[in-house]
């Protein structure tokens, strides 16, 4: 009797052929598995929305109020520029500190007096009055050339520059900080008019207002 004919068949039935049947794994456990699956992803985006909604309502207002503490706080703090120009401001002198040598460098006779007279109407002291050395003389560019020592350049020049826009300022090795030189240069026609030059010397003796620091609610 073959070993493959079922036992008390007495040989009657024999398994013949080459195709044996096929071991399945029941569909309840593939169900099962699915369902474990499913169940782990639902409860994760669960998760992961509480999460979020947690966020909004606690960490995002947290953020915004932060953000809004910040903000308060860089508009109450004084900005480093008006501070800078309220230093400056405190160091210039008065139009009366200030000597003012007045040099002609171009072609056209009369200008050092005639400006020279003008400066002493508002008030700046005049010191030598002439034409203006080799160096200079028919060689100023613009409007003209004001020269000073290195501490004049935050000080006597920028004051005395109020009268003549657009003159070029350069500093030398002098000592006297409120002496200065006013080379008139080949394109000079005449000094600011003294009612825009007295604002320009107003908005240089009087920078900006540093920002108010009262606290405002927020």
């Amino acid at each position: 009797m073959s070993m493959l004919t079922p036992p008390g068949m007495g040989g009657q039935y024999r398994i013949t052929g080459d195709k044996y049947p096929r071991m399945r794994r029941p569909r309840g456990r593939r169900k099962f598995a699915f369902l474990s699956v499913a169940s782990v992803t639902v409860l994760g985006l669960i998760g992961w929305g509480s999460l979020q909604l947690i966020d909004i309502y606690t960490g995002g207002s947290k953020a915004t109020a932060a953000g809004t503490k910040a903000d308060c706080a860089a508009k109450v703090t004084p900005s480093a520029k008006a501070s800078a120009a309220a230093a400056v401001a405190a160091t210039l002198p008065k139009p009366g500190q200030i000597t003012v040598n007045v040099f002609n460098a171009t072609p056209r006779s009369g200008l050092a007096k005639q400006t020279a007279d003008e400066l002493k109407k508002r008030g700046f002291k005049i010191g030598d009055v002439g034409n203006a050395t080799a160096a200079y003389d028919k060689k100023v560019a613009g409007a003209g050339l004001l020269l000073g020592a290195k501490t004049a350049d935050q000080a006597a020049l920028p004051v005395l520059n109020t009268q003549l826009s657009g003159a070029e300022l350069k500093t030398d090795g002098r000592a006297q900080a409120t002496t200065v030189d006013l080379i008139i240069g080949t394109d000079f026609k005449t000094l600011t008019k003294k009612e825009d030059a007295d604002k320009a010397l107003t908005v240089l003796a009087q920078p900006e207002p540093a920002p108010s620091t009262s606290k405002k609610s927020c």
